[in-house]
């Protein structure tokens, strides 16, 4: 069959399970329009690799645009995903029957809806609208003003709904809450006080943070914090500030004195504090410690004693010396 028999329309061959029903529906033409295009043809009896003509279907006032049934696809599934109201999805397909969508089928879905002002969201298992104005720091009725016509209560997994823009902007960062999270120890690991977190979080419950959840780190205020005075650290697993002076040669105090705001006794773990430059007073030097040493085989190194080693490396610790550990060594007094 040439297309001179099939003028402005498509020649389609038929496949397995065709049927003219099917193929209206699939190209969105009424079946009488196949018919009359077929004549000759018996419809009950379509053979797999024959020819038939599908014609253009009737300009439509589709006022959006056209979607494919998948499998599993109904009309109110079909409202969810694209949040559009179902009434206007029905009117915009008349004749369509919302009860026999089949695979393959073309329908139209209308797009005058409001413009989310802000950014779509796929609804995932166990969301609700109130997770959703903590985790994106946006007011749960916002959020149920741009979705007008969805139902808080009976949320779906795909279902697509607008967060809107509006929560306040973040003079820093922004930060996903983590399993075991609270303010106090995100305080401590970013060095930012408290009370300046929950400034940049108003309404947030500080007792019911929600993993996933997304709050501000304020950090303007850091540029007008002292400068370290030697490197900043991320506090590990184990970490104590005697173990972090043993380890880098210097004193408990010294990491205090530069770390006015920190808690020695609930050090965090990915908390980042200032180690104090190590600086060994005048007649010593600086020695990094190796795999092997003891203060008595340095001492016998440098010619000099552990006494005038411990003497000058207050606190620390004969028995503790840890490689890469910084101390200083009295220099030999010549003779």
């Amino acid at each position: 069959m040439s297309n001179q028999f099939c003028p402005g329309g498509t020649l389609y061959t038929i496949q397995a399970g065709d049927t003219f029903f099917l193929l209206s529906q699939r190209f969105n033409v009424p079946l009488d329009a196949i018919l009359a295009a077929n004549p000759g043809v018996d419809p009950q009896n379509l053979q797999i690799g024959q020819i038939v003509c599908i014609p253009s279907a009737p300009p439509s006032p589709c006022p959006g645009f056209f979607y494919v049934i998948q499998a599993g696809d109904t009309f109110f599934l079909l409202s969810q995903r694209f949040n559009v109201p179902l009434d206007a999805i029905l009117a915009a397909n008349p004749g369509v029957d919302p009860n026999n969508l089949q695979i393959g089928q073309r329908v139209c879905i209308p797009t005058g809806v409001p413009v989310c002002p802000g950014f779509f969201y796929v609804i995932q298992a166990g969301d609700t609208f109130f997770l959703l104005s903590q985790r994106f720091n946006v007011p749960v009725a916002a959020i149920q003003a741009a979705n007008p016509g969805v139902d808080p209560n009976n949320l779906q997994i795909g279902q697509r709904i607008c967060i809107p823009a509006g929560g306040p902007e973040c003079p820093g960062f922004f930060y996903v809450i983590q399993a075991g999270d609270t303010l106090f120890q995100l305080s401590q690991r970013f060095n930012v006080p408290l009370d300046d977190i929950l400034a940049a979080n108003p309404g947030i419950g500080p007792q019911r943070l929600q993993i996933g959840q997304v709050i501000c780190i304020p950090t303007e205020e850091l540029e007008s914090e002292p400068e370290c005075p030697g490197f900043i650290y991320t506090v590990q697993a184990g970490d104590t500030l005697f173990n972090l002076a043993q380890q880098f040669g210097v004193t408990v105090a010294a990491i205090e004195e530069v770390n006015p705001d920190i808690d020695p006794r609930n050090l965090a773990i990915g908390q980042k504090i200032c180690i104090p430059e190590r600086r060994c007073p005048k007649g010593t030097f600086t020695y990094v410690v190796r795999k092997g040493d003891t203060l008595s085989s340095i001492a016998r190194r440098f010619d000099t004693t552990v006494r005038a080693i411990i003497k000058v490396n207050p606190g620390i610790d004969p028995d503790q010396l840890a490689i890469g550990q910084e101390i200083c060594v009295p220099k030999a007094k010549a003779t």
